[in-house]
């Protein structure tokens, strides 16, 4: 069973939004600059062969029980579906399409969490601010990117991009897919760290034969990779690995799919005003309107647990504060 959203610590689930908030919204950027040194297998294969060692080696340090055949399985599913197919396809794709178009195509996450997610279709489909969250939410991301959009689809597209763009519609599945999947699936037999250190050591394993057949180990020459890259590679490992997919991950046994799902929107707000504040580019009249949106679209999906935390008598919240 899953633990109830209101179990967990009021403090420790925005902590845990703030991070997958910030820090996903700036990997875009560092997995570009990643790949200006590593090819895209050896990059993921890298990035979370190394996050999950680190993590099941601490794991080890602490005695925690590590091989639990249940949870080992599920775990190596949903890191396949998230980390190898959904977060794969982003690496690779981000070799050749413009990562504005690649952040519009991942929103649809958001969207496919209510589609998939069968056992909450009754409290998801019947919430009419979640349904106009959602869909707002996402005109939001193609205002904010509408312009690069435009520029994309204006030139001519390589066989690649027509590829890509059509993997970038089976990544979000994959994504939203895997993460319901370790939501529902995932015992109380590991912890958490566990069930996250082996969703990245599976996706790390599954990353090496896309490396051996599109022969990128014979080319690469780990002297060749710029310092950039090393340190680019290093925040994806520890920040956007680690970190921020720890407590994604946690997220998803803690709050509704839904409102976890929400960082597909705010990544793309992140992403632009990190660019604003360490590059020349300059914030257009729309992208602010798509900024807005989006904000918005967020305290829509969001509306009906505030509703139900307003009409919680004193009593409840009381108890609560004893649970937690």
């Amino acid at each position: 069973m899953n633990p109830t959203p209101k179990t967990a610590s009021p403090i420790m689930v925005y902590l845990a939004f703030t991070v997958v908030y910030i820090v996903w919204g700036s990997t875009y950027f560092f997995i570009q600059k990643a790949l200006a040194g590593f090819p895209p297998f050896i990059l993921g294969t890298f990035r979370f062969l190394i996050a999950g060692g680190l993590m099941i080696s601490w794991c080890a340090l602490k005695g925690e029980q590590l091989f639990n055949k249940r949870s080992v399985k599920v775990a190596a599913i949903a890191g396949i579906l998230m980390l190898g197919l959904g977060n794969g396809i982003v690496i690779w794709v981000e070799q050749f399409i413009p990562s504005g178009l690649v952040a519009i195509m991942v929103a649809s996450a958001a969207i496919w969490f209510v589609i998939l997610d069968k056992p909450k279709w009754k409290e998801n489909l019947s919430s009419k601010s979640t349904l106009a969250g959602l869909i707002i939410g996402f005109i939001g991301v193609i205002l904010l990117f509408g312009e690069q959009m435009i520029h994309s689809f204006n030139t001519h597209q390589s066989t690649k991009q027509i590829i890509g763009m059509s993997l970038l519609v089976v990544g979000p599945i994959a994504w939203a897919g895997g993460s319901l999947y370790a939501k529902y699936k995932t015992s109380t037999d590991s912890s958490v760290t566990v069930n996250t250190a082996w969703q990245m050591i599976a996706a790390g394993i599954v990353f090496i034969p896309g490396s051996i057949f599109s022969s990128e180990y014979q080319t690469f020459q780990w002297s060749n990779v710029p310092l950039d890259a090393w340190l680019s590679i290093s925040y994806l490992i520890i920040f956007g690995s680690i970190a921020a997919f720890s407590a994604y991950v946690w997220l998803l046994k803690v709050r509704p799919a839904t409102q976890v799902s929400t960082y597909a929107y705010v990544n793309p707000v992140v992403a632009i005003l990190l660019s604003l504040c360490f590059t020349n580019e300059k914030i257009t009249f729309i992208q602010i309107i798509g900024l807005l949106v989006i904000l918005g679209s967020v305290l829509l999906i969001n509306l009906v647990k505030y509703r139900n935390s307003a009409k919680a008598t004193p009593q409840k919240k009381t108890l609560l504060v004893q649970e937690v």
